[in-house]
């Protein structure tokens, strides 16, 4: 495992400043044709200029939160494409039901087919088997959700798998950095309440700026 901490101070001015910063962390995998999947909405636009930088591939790996019943903000967990469920750290002591649970995650899991239905269906995905895979956040806070992530790349056969955020919380990074096989994080401030907090401008990535962003790549590799 290893994991690198360089980049400039916080906050970002914005993804794409904080996404500049990673592909130079991130230089040592050029040449590699590595596939960058980003975990959207937010990271889509990281992800491309990720791949650009290091000459990759760029695509989706799809991943929901479960929310917490009294804070939909809050993340119990997360679900993967396949139906796995991880649950974050705290989730123990909040004492969700069980019943809770296995309903959000059959509605997330349902939100992510009608994405991937929506981002180009099955065809247009990019085998990771056998790839050099890294996953790109815009930041973790509970670190659930690319946990999730990593390990549905694991059981789709990705050969190395890679973690790179701009910043995160120091126990999630941890978590995360055993999942990976490397981990690049540029930053890991205390305290930690939001991943917003540590950027400039965070505006909300719609599902239309997803599908813009995954067709002029996709439009872009053909022609070129």
């Amino acid at each position: 495992m290893s994991e690198v901490k360089s980049g400039g101070g916080l906050p970002f001015g914005d993804r794409i400043d904080a996404a500049r910063q990673l592909a130079a962390a991130l230089a040592s995998y050029r040449g590699r044709n590595p596939l960058v999947l980003a975990i959207p909405r937010g990271a889509i636009g990281m992800g491309r200029v990720i791949a650009e930088e290091l000459d990759g591939d760029l695509d989706v790996v799809l991943v929901r939160k479960l929310r917490a019943p009294f804070n939909r903000e809050l993340a119990l967990g997360a679900v993967d494409e396949a139906g796995a469920v991880v649950m974050s750290d705290s989730a123990a002591r909040l004492g969700v039901d069980e019943s809770y649970v296995a309903d959000e995650a059959r509605a997330q899991a349902e939100r992510i087919h009608e994405r991937r239905a929506r981002y180009g269906g099955d065809e247009a995905r990019i085998n990771p088997a056998g790839r050099l895979v890294i996953v790109v956040d815009d930041g973790l806070a509970t670190g659930s959700t690319m946990v999730s992530a990593l390990r549905s790349l694991r059981a789709l056969g990705a050969s190395e798998i890679v973690a790179a955020v701009p910043v995160g919380a120091v126990d999630s990074v941890a978590r995360v950095r055993s999942e990976a096989d490397a981990l690049v994080c540029l930053a890991t401030p205390e305290p930690f309440f939001a991943v917003s907090q540590f950027y400039r401008d965070f505006p909300q990535v719609e599902d239309d700026e997803v599908v813009a962003q995954l067709h002029d790549w996709r439009m872009s590799r053909t022609s070129a």
